[in-house]
Order: structure tokens, then sequence, then C-alpha cells
């Protein structure tokens, strides 16, 4: 079974992890990507319940016209009390973490409440086994950034601390593709932040959105 992860198309908030529609930039995304899969021999489009999730899903069903499945384990990480705040305010209100994360040396779950990479991993990879008892050749699943890396980090078995080496710019609409052998039950990782559906469009790329706080400076925290 192949099983194309799709991180949603570009939301119209930079605020973190906001329930919001996408910008008409991710509508582009979206579409182009779903032209792309058009060849894919797609059997069913599965996502997050999200708002940005479902409307990237519905998108892209437009060219491929197959069953849509809403489920909410392919929902983004819950970033606890840093939901909703600006790159400033995190800095402000949770340094200490953002410094400690960024060492990639621990699996700290978000502040106040919110979730780590195993716990991301445990939900997703049930809504992922499940997906394979299901009589399907190819399926998309369009999901978070989160989710994405926290599959491939629990797939090969990695320090869950390590999550955040799986794509510094994961690109809204980008495919990573998971292979499973249904004969030895073993899952294959096959391609990783594939975007070449945005080949002559820059301006779709996620260096022109923003790199949300990957890149917040140590001196400023």
């Amino acid at each position: 079974m192949n099983i194309y992860l799709i991180r949603h198309g570009r939301q119209c908030s930079k605020l973190c992890n906001v329930d919001v529609e996408l910008a008409p930039e991710g509508r582009e995304q979206a579409d182009l990507l779903g032209q792309r899969l058009k060849t894919y021999d797609i059997e069913a489009v599965y996502s997050s319940d999200l708002i940005r999730a479902r409307e990237t899903a519905d998108i892209i069903n437009k060219h491929l016209n197959k069953p849509r499945v809403i489920d909410e384990r392919w929902q983004e990480a819950n970033f606890g009390g840093m939901t909703g705040l600006t790159n400033e305010e995190m800095r402000e209100k949770y340094g200490d973490f953002l410094e400690k994360r960024a060492t990639m040396t621990e699996d700290i779950p978000y502040p106040d409440g919110g979730e780590n990479c195993r716990m991301v991993f445990e939900r997703s990879f049930e809504a992922l086994k499940d997906l394979t008892k299901e009589n399907y050749e190819n399926v998309c699943v369009v999901t978070h950034g989160g989710v994405i890396r926290a599959l491939l980090t629990g797939i090969v078995g990695a320090d869950y601390a390590k999550w955040l080496t799986y794509g510094r710019q994961l690109e809204n609409c980008s495919i990573s593709h998971i292979l499973y052998d249904e004969k030895m039950k073993t899952f294959h990782i096959e391609r990783l932040n594939d975007f070449a559906h945005f080949e002559g469009k820059d301006y779709l790329m996620r260096k022109h959105f923003g790199t949300g706080f990957f890149r917040m400076k140590k001196e400023k925290w």
C-alpha cells in the first residue's frame, strides 16, 4: 500500500496552530497538488478534522473525486499554552521551553498541557495502522507537519527528541510517501518533502510565509 502524507496548504494566519482556513496561496498549492495526484491512482482522500487540512483535501479531491474520510487522529500536535500566540509572545512566555527544545536532547511536551513527539506518534500511528486494514493500494492523507515528523521518527525507531530533524522547511502541500509491505507487515519511507509540483512558483515556498519558531534566535530569549 502506498500512503501519501500531505502537509496541508498555507493557512491564512501566522498565529500558532489556530484552526483557520487556507490563504489564497494555500488553495493554489492544493490545486497544483491535486493536478499532480491525478496520475497516482488515489482511491481515497483522508484528512484531519482541522479546517486547513479539510479544505486542502477537498480541493485535492476536486481532481480525484474519491471517497473522503475525516479522522481527528491525524490532527496537528497539541501546542498547549502556545496555541494562538505570535512568535514574539511565545518567545516572551515560553523562551526557556523553546531553548531547551532546540537542543533536541529530550522529548519534552509543549507547555501547559501540550503533546510531545511520542504522544503524537502513538495516536497517529494507530490511524496509520487502521488505514492499512483497508483495501487500498494508493491513499492520500492530508495532515500536519508535526504528525509527519512524529510518524517518520517513530517508524524508523529514532529518538523522539530528534523529530525536528525531519524537514526544517517541510513545505505546505508537499508529499511524504510511506510504503506498507502487506506481506512483511513493515513500513518503509520512500520519499520526504516532495514539492516538485511548485516548480517555477517560488512564491509558494514556505520561506515566504515564515519559519515559525524554528529560527527564534537564542540571543532573544
